[in-house]
């Protein structure tokens, strides 16, 4: 998808990461509130949106390189919940692209351990799995409700999101069912320490999909990154509370481009 008109002077690029069954139209209502600090890249993950799913997108590192190919050669990142793995994916496989990165509704583990509870039951995603066999069309319609239940104005945001979504061409099957694959196969908790570049990590504290009190493994894992919490928002705040993600976001911007803005020349005198 090409980048949206940017604002004047030499803005950020900042690209941004769906999340599963998605495509890059559920970033509009964020993407207006954000255009004045950031010139958008709303990517399509592989199979997803206008992006077509080829044979060598068989893992998250051909997900992340796909991306990668198609953003800017630095840019900040965002990407919610299954877009969030493939960010950090990218931040490791290609660290100097990053200026950095922000996770929405993210983790670095989405199903549960003997060691990391705040996760889904890996029989969830393995039931959508067999139900996206059958029905693909109402499999993700009920991952879409599953993300925002428990939210404030849920069946609004559930509206907008069937809305974005129907609005696109439905992803395709291959893409969804390996998408499931990472959400329940993947863990980049050892990986955190390497990721070295600003960081900010978003939660809803209504999020059923990713508990809020992940921030504090993940303040363990990674030392230095930053954590927020977005009150009455479930899985999708973007779409829930996008006046207040805005906010949490253009801060973080604005620190990220005073610490890459060049220093001035001085000037000596003869």
């Amino acid at each position: 998808m090409p980048p949206r008109s940017a604002p004047a002077g030499d803005p950020l690029d900042l690209v941004l990461l769906h999340g599963w069954g998605m495509n890059a139209a559920v970033w509009d209502p964020l993407a207006a509130l954000l255009a004045p600090h950031a010139r958008i890249h709303s990517l399509d993950l592989p199979g997803h949106g206008t992006h077509p799913f080829a044979p060598q997108h068989r893992d998250l590192t051909a997900w992340a390189d796909a991306c990668l190919d198609a953003a800017p050669a630095t840019a900040l990142w965002l990407g919610w919940s299954l877009g969030g793995l493939v960010a950090l994916c990218a931040a490791l496989r290609a660290p100097a692209r990053l200026e950095g990165l922000i996770l929405l509704g993210a983790t670095p583990r989405f199903t549960r351990a003997v060691d990391w509870t705040p996760a889904m039951p890996s029989e969830t995603l393995a039931h959508f799995h067999t139900s996206l066999r059958t029905d693909p069309t109402t499999t993700i319609a009920r991952f879409l409700a599953l993300q925002l239940r428990g939210g404030a104005a849920e069946r609004e945001t559930l509206r907008a999101l069937r809305r974005e979504v129907a609005a696109w061409p439905q992803p395709d099957e291959r893409a969804l069912s390996l998408g499931l694959d990472l959400l329940r196969e993947e863990d980049l908790r050892g990986r955190l320490p390497d990721i070295r570049c600003p960081s900010l990590w978003l939660f809803g504290t209504h999020d059923t999909l990713v508990p809020s009190v992940v921030a504090e493994r993940v303040a363990s894992l990674m030392p230095g990154t930053t954590s927020a919490l977005i009150p009455g928002a479930a899985h999708a705040p973007h779409l829930s509370h996008p006046e207040e993600t805005a906010r949490q976001l253009g801060t973080f911007m604005s620190r990220i481009a005073h610490q890459t803005k060049p220093m001035p020349t001085q000037q000596t005198g003869e």
